[in-house]
C-alpha cells in the first residue's frame, strides 16, 4: 500500500471478517485515540518546503534513520475525512522499508526521515506527495482519488542496526 508502483498491501487485508462486516471506523485499531485527537488540536503544525505538514504526537528519544536504512514503522493511513484505507496495526506487524529510497510514497519518506525512534507523528500529505494515480477501494475501505491529500499516523518503532548502537 505504501509503495510507489508496487503491489499495495491494501489489496490483501488480513482481517477479512471485520472488513466484510463493515465495522465502523471507531472499531479499527488506531495510533491516535480520542484523547490524542483532542491533544492534536493544541500541537503546532510544522510545514516543510515540499508542502508536507506534520504534528508530533510524541517526540522519540532514539536515533533518526539515515537515508537508505531499513526502518520498522506502524501506520494508519486515512483519507482527508479520517476514514482508514490501510493500517499496519491490523496486520499485527510493523511495516519494514528503506527510508528515502522511494519504496513508499514521498510524503511518508520525508516524514519518517526527521523522526526519532519511539516517536509518533501525524502526517498531512498533500496530493503530489501521496498517490498520484490514486488507489482503488479495498473491501470496506474508501477509494483514494488521484493526487488526493491523505493523512498518516505513524510511529517509528526501530531502525535495525542503529538501535543497538545508541
Amino acid at each position: 500500500m505504501l509503495g510507489a508502483g508496487v503491489t499495495f498491501s491494501v489489496f490483501a487485508p488480513t482481517n477479512r471478517d471485520a472488513l466484510a462486516a463493515g465495522l465502523p471506523a471507531e472499531v479499527l485499531p488506531k495510533l491516535c485515540d480520542d484523547a490524542c485527537e483532542k491533544e492534536l488540536e493544541n500541537i503546532p503544525t510544522i510545514t516543510t518546503e515540499s508542502g508536507l505538514q506534520y504534528k508530533d504526537i510524541k517526540v522519540g528519544s532514539g536515533p533518526s534513520p539515515p537515508v537508505g536504512f531499513q526502518v520498522a514503522a506502524n501506520y494508519v493511513a486515512m483519507d482527508p475525512s479520517g476514514r482508514v484505507f490501510d493500517s499496519s496495526l491490523e496486520k499485527g506487524v510493523p511495516y519494514l522499508f528503506r527510508v528515502g529510497a522511494g519504496q513508499v510514497i514521498k510524503g511518508l519518506d520525508e516524514g519518517i526521515l526527521t523522526m526519532k525512534v519511539g516517536g509518533k507523528r501525524r502526517l498531512y500529505i498533500p496530493g503530489p506527495l501521496a498517490f498520484p494515480k490514486g488507489l482503488p477501494a479495498a473491501a470496506g475501505r474508501p477509494r483514494v482519488l488521484p493526487s488526493s491529500p491523505v493523512m498518516f499516523d505513524v510511529s517509528l518503532e526501530y531502525v535495525p542496526g542503529l538501535d543497538d548502537e545508541e
